[in-house]
């Protein structure tokens, strides 16, 4: 059992490992429930090719700049940024990077557990016929009792955290290696067997031109910012899963195709759940929604009408629990991993103590769907909106626009050259003003257009 305390000692098997590892993380619950969905009101396929460029311009620059970092350094995102601002000359403040990315992830991760949990829920609903037959009022109901219902959303919140932490326990190579062995590719299996379903549901058609019919009408300037923060969000970025996971990476993997490669796998898998999602939908005459409302209502609803639907039911949520644990054990990785160098601690307690603080602040969101609903913070956020809020919207993209700009402008010069194979110093320059300029001031606009209607609410 691998339980070394040395961050630098560890390495992937392989770079396809690293791939899906880094792809299962950016494969979670709003990429499966929202990139279709925003695709499709933004104006379809012209939205999905605004995205691809957003992706590119954005998304691919940031992850590689997170990626170089951590294989750069060895080390956990804070004690990287530590040896890396030592190494260029630079303040030490700039390890705030790693602590920011690590707070980031350990909120998410806090909130996270509790919606995975109500997947896993629903794999059981959906697989005893719970919703065959049901009305719409029966089904909207059900999930209203459920989230009403705190000790079960905890019984469910805490099964899906023991796995998570059991996981991570075990290492790179017994742990996070040998899950994403198995979902992975029980992941594509599943999209596989639903895509088929979807096909042959009588409503593909109608899901496919929701999804890709050239609407240019539909774009707006806010749709350019909706793909600009889906291209950064998506891919797990500012939270310092990536720059944990790329102190594993080997020295001979090729940086830029590598992360190419998670960005093309994480697009295919959000493209492919619209095209399982949305033609049920419409096949049963059922309204679009985005988020819980689409997840936990209408799509119950849809294979509740629909032939050997409990059954393709218990496979689409099992498909969502797959995406949320490859997601979950990425997210406690960048606090493990700092602790286990900092203290020289097995990472099985590290674990443990990790699991149970974060399951304790998720009771926070529990209650903010039933006893505590009604307490609100700044802004009139509940417990669970303001975690979301702080971490989604504050320290992801400050964080992401701030470890660009190290990563190109500070470093020593050479170094990122080096890690990424760049020799034609017009190329080097171009990577500089896509990674060093155009990304972060993409970034930047998601991030203002974001807070300012918050600031603009205090103001008043």
């Amino acid at each position: 059992m691998t339980t070394s305390t040395s961050v630098s000692s560890q390495r992937w098997s392989s770079r396809w490992l690293f791939v899906l590892a880094a792809a299962g993380s950016a494969v979670g619950l709003g990429n499966i429930w929202k990139f279709p969905y925003i695709a499709g009101e933004n104006g379809g396929g012209a939205f999905v090719l605004i995205y691809l460029v957003c992706i590119a311009a954005v998304g691919i620059p940031i992850m590689v700049s997170e990626v170089l970092l951590g294989r750069q350094g060895r080390s956990s995102p804070i004690h990287t940024m530590r040896k890396l601002a030592k190494a260029s000359g630079r303040s030490q403040r700039w390890s705030v990077l790693g602590w920011m990315g690590v707070l980031a992830g350990f909120l998410i991760l806090s909130y996270y557990a509790v919606i995975a949990g109500w997947a896993v829920n629903y794999v059981w609903l959906s697989g005893s016929g719970a919703f065959e037959g049901a009305s719409a009022q029966a089904v909207g109901q059900s999930f209203d009792d459920f989230l009403a219902s705190p000790f079960e959303l905890i019984a469910y919140q805490t099964a899906f955290m023991i796995l998570t932490i059991w996981i991570v326990g075990r290492g790179v190579t017994q742990g996070l290696e040998a899950a994403i062995r198995w979902f992975m590719p029980l992941l594509f299996l599943l999209l596989i067997a639903l895509l088929v379903y979807s096909f042959n549901s009588g409503g593909f058609d109608q899901g496919f031109a929701f999804m890709f019919d050239m609407k240019w009408d539909a774009v707006t300037a806010d749709s350019w910012l909706i793909a600009m923060g889906q291209a950064f969000f998506t891919l797990s970025l500012g939270m310092g899963t990536m720059m944990a996971y790329g102190a594993y990476v080997p020295d001979d993997a090729n940086l830029g195709t590598t992360v190419v490669t998670i960005a093309a796998l994480d697009t295919l898998i959000a493209v492919a759940a619209g095209l399982a999602i949305f033609p049920i939908v419409f096949a049963n005459g059922l309204e679009v929604a985005q988020g819980p409302g689409l997840t936990f209502v209408t799509l119950p609803l849809a294979f509740g009408q629909m032939p050997f639907g409990s059954i393709f039911g218990a496979l689409f949520f099992l498909l969502l629990s797959f995406a949320a644990i490859t997601s979950a054990i990425s997210l406690t990785e960048p606090a493990l991993s700092f602790l286990v160098e900092e203290y020289n601690a097995k990472r099985q307690r590290v674990a443990i103590s990790l699991g149970v603080i974060c399951w304790a602040l998720g009771l926070g969101t529990v209650f903010s769907f039933n006893v505590w609903s009604d307490v609100t913070f700044v802004g009139g956020l509940t417990f669970f909106d303001s975690v979301d809020y702080f971490s989604q919207n504050i320290l992801l993209p400050l964080g992401g626009m701030l470890i660009t700009f190290f990563a190109i402008w500070l470093l020593p010069r050479g170094m990122v050259e080096q890690q990424l194979g760049i020799e034609n110093p017009i190329l080097g320059w171009a990577w500089k003003v896509v990674a060093g300029i155009v990304a972060p001031l993409g970034v930047l606009a998601v991030f203002l257009s974001t807070i300012w209607p918050m600031l603009s609410g205090l103001w008043q």
